[in-house]
């Protein structure tokens, strides 16, 4: 009588991957799902998750405070994916990357930025009308002035923190501006 579980028997299939291969695949959907678990309600909106069993049981493991419940159900998400094509997902996972080294590269160009313009002084504001040509000029005097107060009085950067708020508001009307032409003309008409 054949052994239908011998090596041979498993080795005749020459597309099969091997149980390392099997393991490796099934580790990485889990650790896709754990991923996943991580993610805000906001971003996980921005996935492609077709399976409603999928949907729900990721919502289920945010909710799960025990480490060894949480881990079984992590290993029941990977089961779960195992079903579905997680192609797309791993996809808008890493657009999500993508955009989130894209804001932090933003932000810390945006500190640069507000550092040179403090270094620099009222000369500095030029650099940010350049950029933006709707700046307030005098809204950017005013807390560049009350920053210089600020440091020579030794209290709290508060000025310093409202530079960059009003440097990330720039920023982000332009980007908008960029992304919504239609959003740049009701603007406009606002004004």
């Amino acid at each position: 009588m054949p052994d239908y579980n011998s090596e041979d028997d498993y080795e005749s299939a020459p597309d099969a991957p091997s149980k390392s291969e099997l393991k490796r695949r099934m580790t990485a959907l889990q650790a896709l799902g754990e991923t996943l678990t991580g993610l805000s309600d906001k971003q996980l909106r921005k996935i492609p998750i077709d399976d409603q069993r999928l949907a729900d049981a990721i919502q289920e493991a945010r909710r799960i405070n025990s480490n060894s419940a949480r881990r079984r159900h992590l290993q029941f998400i990977g089961k779960l994916m195992r079903d579905i094509d997680s192609a797309p997902i791993a996809d808008a996972l890493a657009a999500l990357d993508r955009e989130r080294h894209q804001d932090t590269a933003r932000f810390q160009g945006l500190e640069q930025l507000r550092d040179r313009l403090l270094a620099a002084g009222l000369p500095g504001i030029e650099e940010v009308v350049e950029r933006w040509p709707d700046a307030d000029r005098q809204h950017l005097r005013q807390l560049l002035l009350q920053e210089q107060r600020e440091r020579q009085r030794d209290q709290a950067p508060a000025a310093r923190r409202k530079l960059f708020r009003y440097l990330r508001e720039l920023d982000e009307s332009a980007a908008g501006e960029d992304d919504d032409s239609g959003a740049e003309e009701d603007s406009g008409a606002e004004d």
